[in-house]
């Protein structure tokens, strides 16, 4: 028996949220234990045929939480002050319990953006140089699918706050890319509570551990990252001292096929995480020369009539759309927007003020706002307030001129009109060529 298992087994347990991981959830506890009972509580009215299972569903599907001794909370369920629950009942989720019991070494990504990208060349660099590995967490793939390997397993794992918020163990290697204003709503404290979350991936590390991260940052908001770091050996990966590296320089001259910075910055954690576990440089050099960049960060869709459009729908933050237009260049028009969840967009708005995108396209709720405040320092600029992302495409094919860029960077969250920014994403691409 698995040490999960063994640690659940005779508890009450209630899974919070049958998405992907809910649902991986339910999966493993019931290939291990085929008749225990267990109860799904979800907003949305579920039907599961297992007579050993039931269901709280609707609008007070958190108001039951004290009836349980542990809760597997599904990454996207927020919890704020207003959910209540006794001190009896154990708050966990898949990720806390893959680094409390389960064996394969594991490496942990976090960040405000870039840890997808992170996290599969940290993954790609390790295969090129012969190691048993996986890629698994917050890219796709629920971590129960590898809870029950053995110790030879490295396991790459992006880890989200939301993973994170609950967690009381910490990776063998950690790897902070950078923290930004993110999820704002998700916290009652703003963005120390998201930052907190993030820093337990360092927080319980022992001497054994190491800790990858930028200390040249600015992170603002008085948050001293040093105060959270565990008892693991310090990795420092500032993009001066990546720039000092040789080997660093090297491959980032062999990349121009990753354009922007971010890239770079990337490249040089997950570097950093290959010398800890001894990968030679000529994989390092073969995982780097395979790698095409992900889904929906600066995702080349195509060129129609001479204009080249851009997905970047995986740009949330202001601070990684700035990035993407600055790598990209020529960009002549920006198709931006979305849920507004309390970022401070005053940089965005004064970079959009200054540079020279002739069109800006927003969309509901808030690239409508953006273009409000731009407007009134630039009345030059070809405004257009979308109803949607067909009326934004649309417009975006009618005034980008030849040779030009249409980069689609939303610097907002997606959930106001899409499942998640794959949906947006792929959605976006969808109409342009369908309309291209």
């Amino acid at each position: 028996m698995s040490q999960i298992i063994e640690y659940i087994k005779d508890k009450k347990i209630l899974i919070l949220g049958y998405g992907r991981e809910g649902i991986s959830t339910y999966n493993y506890i019931r290939k291990h234990l085929p008749e225990k009972k267990l109860t799904i509580a979800d907003k949305n009215f579920l039907k599961i045929d297992d007579s050993n299972v039931d269901l709280i569903c609707g609008d007070n599907y958190l108001s039951c939480l004290s009836d349980f001794d542990l809760v597997f909370k599904s990454p996207g369920i927020a919890f704020l002050d207003n959910v209540k629950y006794s001190d009896t009942t154990e708050i966990t989720c898949q990720t806390d319990m893959f680094l409390r019991f389960a064996k394969p070494t594991v490496v942990g990504i976090t960040g405000s953006k870039g840890k997808t990208t992170t996290s599969t060349l940290i993954y790609e660099m390790l295969k090129a140089g012969g190691k048993n590995t996986c890629l698994i967490g917050n890219i796709g793939v629920p971590v129960f699918e590898k809870a029950d390997e053995g110790e030879d397993l490295i396991a790459v794992i992006e880890m989200s706050s939301h993973q994170l918020e609950f967690t009381t163990a910490s990776p063998k290697v950690a790897v902070l890319v950078n923290i930004y204003e993110e999820h704002l709503d998700h916290y009652k404290t703003g963005f120390m509570g998201y930052a907190n979350s993030k820093l337990n991936i360092t927080r319980y590390q022992n001497k054994d551990c190491f800790f990858v991260y930028n200390d040249e940052q600015d992170v603002g908001h008085g948050l001293d990252i040093k105060k959270s770091i565990g008892d693991g050996t310090i990795v420092k990966v500032g993009f001066t001292k990546a720039q000092n590296d040789e080997f660093v320089n090297e491959l980032w001259k062999s990349t121009e096929h990753l354009k922007g910075e971010h890239n770079r910055q990337d490249i040089a954690y997950a570097l950093a995480v290959a010398r800890i576990f001894q990968v030679d440089d000529d994989s390092v050099r073969n995982a780097i020369k395979n790698f095409n960049g992900i889904e929906h960060r600066m995702e080349f869709v195509g060129k129609f009539n001479n204009v080249s459009y851009y997905n970047d729908s995986i740009a949330t933050i202001p601070t990684a759309v700035i990035g993407a237009i600055k790598a990209l260049g020529n960009v002549e028009t920006l198709i931006f927007g979305g849920l507004d969840r309390g970022i401070d967009y005053t940089e965005f708005i004064d970079f959009l003020v200054d540079c020279d995108i002739k069109n800006l396209i927003g969309l509901p709720e808030t690239g409508h706002d953006i273009l409000d405040d731009v407007k009134l320092h630039n009345t030059s600029v070809n405004a257009i307030y979308a109803e949607n992302m067909e009326d934004a495409v649309v417009n975006a094919i009618k005034c980008t001129k030849e040779n030009g860029v249409c980069l689609f960077s939303p610097a907002a969250a997606s959930y106001n009109y899409y499942k998640n920014f794959e949906e947006k994403g792929r959605h976006f691409k969808e109409l342009v060529v369908k309309y291209g």
